[in-house]
């Protein structure tokens, strides 16, 4: 017996089964209609002109649903096509009305009888077929007793066999009347391929095709091709993607039985497998076993990336399509959870590889974006500004509310919630609500966004504390994953509390001030605030001394628009040539990817430390006459440790390390 659509697509998903369908013999097409109503299916086929719609002040009948199953049209026993027989559900619209002229409204006069009602109500339906490269329209004529008819009611169905499709085609159907009185039915479905179907005997396309299974033992994954020794097929692995083109994974041509092997950490929901005969025009199978597959879902999360476009765009970039909706988020130092912002970046779904808008008006290190799932799981966040402002800064984000007649409320975000300034509340906000107000009203907070109601500010909060000593990082360039240990270390010494600078964060500024513009002008005010001058020592950064040291002046090379240590070098060597370092340069260099002896001699006239064994030490220098007590002191360098570790481990496990030429001490 036929088998319907929709249990075939259920067959189809996790659990395929092997199912049989109808076999129709001969070419013909035929049309059959359920109990009640008579139709009869035109010669040939017709066209496609679906027209305007009609108004229809009597009652007329129309399509109402689609429904579709597949068979085997059959030349043969064992040569047969895959068919699609369509089922449409007619009803009847509009009402009953005293009507003078019958035909006006398509109903056939009875010569026997005078009321309308024990006429016929007719209808002539095009059904539309669409798969590339074939399409076909045919016009099936349908009537039924006028005194069967209801306004509202189905009246039955028209059955039309059938319209021939490619395996693994896709198909459209629309259908609509002619005049037409609605808005036509549309439907658009994948067709099956060889595998699952019952159909490998009947179609001769579908005997030589290569036989694909999945199975699982413990993390891996097997891929078994059920073909012959001499057999000769393609296999491709691809991410098939909803937004836009599939992306190639894996192809090669095989021979014979073949046991492929997948690592779980290869799976994702859109990994699909394509397996066909080298052989020409021959049918493809396709297959995406890992759609819901928890290992799969949990892959996709992992490899999801945030990715900041200036000035102010952002995408989530993944192998596959995301369920997913995304947020902004306000991040406060300590560890606290990051604090939704609706708005000005309102919880809307996200659409992968897309770049998406942040309408803001300046950026801020606090303000990161949130990733979540459509089941409310924070999956992924990241501050985007992390890299070009620096670390999380002490500051309060103010939210202005405003009202008519130039009314506005201010309220800073906390932890608890959104505290309003000069409240009594025993926050921190409210204790400090007076300066936060002041500070807003002269111009020391940073505007983040604004609307017509509303608009968020952030304000500084160092002034409430003692600063920490001035500290310059220098170092080269040469290498991003010494580039991201360098931010580790610059963020975690942010914390003691110390007074940062990093070319890594100051990228505009070096852009549009020149590399030794900035160095001169940061080297100055690290100085006159007492503050130290600290070299990070790399195999390049020793390179380049090495340089300096040997030809002097001549060695001033071009250098990249952001190489603050290369154009530092024309005034840290004199002042350590000269004897001027002590007290204001400090060296240090990371475990592992450099040895003690490799630091030039002329730089030991400063202390230089190895990072982190030395951490101890390293801080207190830096911190100076404010550093903590020893034990307090311990405490920070494992935190400063902690942050560290990652990075550095990162970098000497990655092929072509910098550690990989310096550990014989040169």
């Amino acid at each position: 017996m036929p088998v319907p659509w929709f249990l075939l697509s259920l067959a189809l998903g996790r659990s395929p089964m092997v199912l049989s369908l109808e076999k129709l013999m001969g070419p013909q097409d035929t049309a059959r209609c359920s109990p009640g109503l008579s139709c009869h299916l035109w010669d040939g086929d017709v066209l496609c002109l679906p027209g305007s719609i009609v108004s229809a002040p009597g009652p007329v009948l129309v399509p109402t649903r689609l429904q579709t199953e597949l068979v085997l049209r059959c030349h043969q026993e064992t040569d047969c096509d895959l068919c699609v027989r369509v089922a449409i559900h007619l009803a009847v619209h509009g009402h009953w009305e005293e009507l003078k002229d019958e035909d006006k409204f398509g109903i056939a006069a009875d010569p026997e009888l005078e009321e309308p009602r024990n006429a016929f109500l007719q209808a002539q339906v095009v059904l539309s077929f669409q798969a590339y490269p074939t399409a076909r329209c045919v016009l099936l004529e349908v009537q039924v007793r006028a005194a069967l008819a209801q306004p509202g009611q189905s009246v039955g169905s028209v059955v039309f066999d059938c319209f021939e499709a490619a395996l693994g085609a896709e198909v459209r159907l629309w259908s609509y009347t002619q005049p037409r009185y609605q808005k036509e039915l549309n439907l658009t479905q994948q067709l099956p391929d060889c595998k699952g179907l019952e159909v490998r005997d009947s179609i001769q396309s579908c005997w030589a095709l290569p036989w694909l299974s999945v199975s699982a033992d413990g993390d891996d994954v097997h891929l078994v091709l059920d073909v012959s020794e001499e057999q000769h097929f393609g296999l491709s692995l691809y991410w098939n993607q909803v937004q836009g083109p599939t992306k190639p994974w894996w192809h090669s041509n095989l021979t014979g039985p073949q046991n492929i092997t997948l690592n779980h950490t290869d799976l994702f929901p859109c990994l699909c497998i394509q397996v066909w005969p080298l052989e020409p025009d021959s049918v493809r199978t396709s297959l995406c076993p890992f759609r819901e597959d928890p290992r799969a879902h949990r892959n996709l999360w992992r490899a999801a990336r945030l990715r900041l476009l200036p000035p102010r765009g952002w995408q989530l970039n993944a192998p596959c399509s995301l369920l997913a909706e995304a947020t902004l988020c306000w991040q406060a130092p300590g560890g606290v959870p990051c604090q939704s912002l609706v708005p000005p970046l309102s919880r809307a779904n996200v659409t992968v590889n897309k770049t998406l808008e942040l309408p803001l008006l300046n950026a801020h290190p606090n303000l990161c974006v949130q990733q979540v799932s459509s089941w409310e799981k924070l999956q992924l966040q990241e501050c985007l500004w992390a890299d070009s402002l620096g670390a999380l800064k002490d500051d309060m984000l103010l939210v202005e509310t405003r009202g008519p007649q130039d009314n506005r409320s201010l309220c800073a975000l906390e932890p608890s919630g959104c505290t309003p300034l000069l409240s009594r509340a025993s926050t921190r906000a409210a204790r400090l609500g007076e300066q936060l107000l002041q500070d807003l009203q002269s111009g020391q907070c940073l505007q983040l966004w604004e609307d017509d109601l509303r608009a968020l500010w952030a304000c500084p909060m160092d002034k409430s504390a003692p600063r920490g000593r001035a500290a310059l990082l220098l170092y080269s360039a040469e290498d991003p994953g010494f580039e991201r240990l360098v931010g580790a270390l610059a963020s975690a010494l942010c914390q003691l509390p110390l007074r940062v600078a990093v070319d890594l964060w100051s990228r505009r500024e070096l852009s549009a001030q020149g590399p030794l513009a900035w160095f001169h002008a940061q080297r100055r005010q690290t100085l006159q605030d007492g503050g130290v001058v600290v070299l990070l020592f790399s195999p390049g950064a020793v390179a380049l001394c090495h340089e300096w040291l040997q030809d002097g002046a001549a060695a001033s090379a071009p250098h990249g628009p952001h190489d603050a240590y290369a154009a530092s070098l024309s005034c840290v060597l004199p002042d350590f040539l000269q004897g001027r370092a002590p007290g204001r340069y400090v060296g240090a260099y990371f475990d592992g990817l450099l040895h003690s002896e490799a630091v030039p001699a002329l730089f030991r006239s400063v202390p230089v430390f190895s990072l982190p064994s030395q951490l101890p030490d390293f801080l207190g220098t830096l911190q100076g006459p404010a550093a903590p007590r020893p034990g307090r002191l311990g405490e920070k360098a494992k935190q400063v440790s902690r942050a560290l570790q990652p990075a550095l481990d990162q970098l000497l496990q990655a092929p072509g390390a910098p550690g990989d030429c310096t550990r014989d001490g040169t």
